[in-house]
């Protein structure tokens, strides 16, 4: 496979365009799951080679680095589809889309200031011909100060290469030279003066494992302010936050996530939804079952926490742009995580399918605790089958699109005539499935196994025949026996 290697100066293409968001890793660390491509554009003048210094900016502390994947246009390309688009890259190499987020508010959203200063943009060393290589599978790894911080590959990308130039050639020729950086995965962040960054792109499952060799760019120090005649340099926490990657990474006070751990799991099962429903009703919380469900594994236990998909009903124009490809179900399904349910607003749609036995199987092997949805089943014998609950309205043989288009997900949404937001933690067993806020379910737990206590108190005294009047509920006398009864058990 021969290459080429770029060299100082640059030869300038006609344009450079930058994609926001395209990896999964990075999306799911912004909370967005963008359904289509977006982009801006960069300054051929931002441009600089491998060992090239790179200032930040005075006045400045939020310059991050963003390693990437960036594609090289070598024919003329104008309105191509996805399947044609890879076709019209002639070759990739390794880039680098610093910014300084202190220039976003003067950009008001365009990135000209905060992504096009002088430098911005180094790619190489090597430019590995496209053909050949497989584009779903490239990897890009970054180094800070030797440190490995960012690891992906193209197959963690919700748009592939293919759709990114083929979507740009709508309504744009990309010409020979024109250089498209294809997004960042997770682990961006902010550096400072006297750090290094190095970024390469390579092939490695193809012959020879080639590679472009690191990218390598020295960080210093700017001197010259900025001006009087211009916006200057501004910052929030908001910003610092995005620029490091986390609040805790830019050290910002944060409040102690709530966190659903074995030893809470271990409380929840130890009651019912009964009594938690109970308990919930107590606080003024009546609209907290999701109702007319049946589960697939009535015999499991389901705890988890929410995360949410929401389907429109079906118009086929809208069908057309929202339901194919990478879709918001997709999206959905593959940002599972160990313990979430998923829970999907169907409208209590039940003539098609939303969700069948493969994207079920997903879930399960994501490590999901189970799929709530007030609609269909596709394949409900395969699903009912796996380890993993699923609570459906029943089965049905139709696919989504006969009904449904996926529209967003992780937002609020009504499943079984009640509401659910990400993050609320879900309890099901034989009687059906409530909601529990994550602000409530200490206290709601505690309460609810003191309840049932104090039940298996009074059916005790049932079995011995004493009568329901005073002893449920419990008067100060039957109270007192009750504490008595406590202490003996302990």
């Amino acid at each position: 496979m021969s290459m080429t290697t770029l060299s100082s100066p640059l030869a300038q293409p006609g344009k450079i365009i930058a994609v926001h968001l395209s990896y999964r890793s990075r999306a799911e660390q912004r909370g967005r799951f963008p359904a289509h491509p977006s982009y801006f554009f960069k300054p051929a003048s931002s441009l600089s080679a491998s060992g090239d210094a790179l200032e930040r900016p005075a006045g400045t502390e939020l310059l991050a680095f963003e390693g990437e994947i960036a594609l090289i246009i070598g024919t003329p390309t104008r309105r191509v589809s996805p399947e044609q688009g890879w076709a019209a890259v002639s070759g990739i190499t390794a880039a680098n889309d610093f910014g300084v987020y202190e220039m976003r508010t003067a950009d008001k959203g365009s990135n000209v200031r905060s992504k096009g200063g002088d430098g911005f943009t180094p790619i190489g060393p090597v430019v590995l011909p496209a053909e050949g290589l497989d584009p779903d599978a490239i990897r890009v790894r970054t180094w800070l100060n030797g440190t490995l911080v960012q690891d992906d590959t193209t197959a963690g990308l919700l748009f592939p290469f293919g759709q990114i130039v083929a979507d740009l050639s709508q309504l744009m020729t990309l010409h020979p030279g024109d250089v498209i950086l294809t997004g960042t995965p997770a682990g961006s962040s902010v550096i400072v003066p006297g750090d290094t960054v190095e970024v390469e792109v390579d092939a490695p499952d193809a012959p020879g494992s080639p590679s472009t060799g690191r990218l390598v760019t020295h960080i210093t120090q700017g001197t010259e302010p900025f001006g009087d005649f211009g916006m200057k340099p501004s910052v929030d926490d908001k910003q610092r936050e995005e620029a490091w990657g986390s609040a805790e990474a830019a050290g910002l006070p944060t409040s102690a996530p709530f966190e659903l751990t074995d030893e809470l799991k271990h409380r929840i099962n130890s009651v019912g939804t009964a009594t938690l429903s109970a308990q919930l009703r107590k606080r003024g919380l009546n609209n907290v079952s999701i109702d007319g469900l049946h589960s697939t594994r009535p015999d499991r236990r389901l705890v988890g926490r929410a995360r949410t998909l929401r389907y429109i009903p079906n118009r086929e124009d809208l069908f057309a742009a929202h339901g194919g490809g990478y879709n918001a179900q997709k999206r959905a399904f593959d940002a599972l995580g160990p313990g979430d349910v998923l829970v999907m607003e169907a409208r209590g749609e039940r003539g098609t399918g939303t969700v069948g036995d493969i994207l079920a199987l997903r879930a399960q092997v994501r490590g999901a605790a189970g799929i709530v949805t007030d609609g269909g089943v596709r394949d409900l014998a395969a699903v009912a089958a796996l380890d993993m609950p699923t609570y459906h309205a029943g089965g049905h043989p139709a696919v989504l699109g006969r009904r449904h288009i996926p529209w967003d997900v992780d937002v609020t949404v009504a499943c079984g005539g009640t509401s659910v937001q990400p993050g609320d933690v879900l309890v099901g067993d034989a009687d059906g499935l409530i909601v529990i806020p994550p602000s409530l379910v200490d206290e709601v737990v505690t309460d609810a196994i003191e309840q049932e206590l104090e039940e298996t108190f009074i059916a005790e005294q049932v079995a011995n025949g004493e009568g329901v009047d005073g002893l449920y509920p419990m008067n100060a006398t039957w109270k007192a026996r009750y504490r008595i009864w406590l202490t003996e058990r302990s």
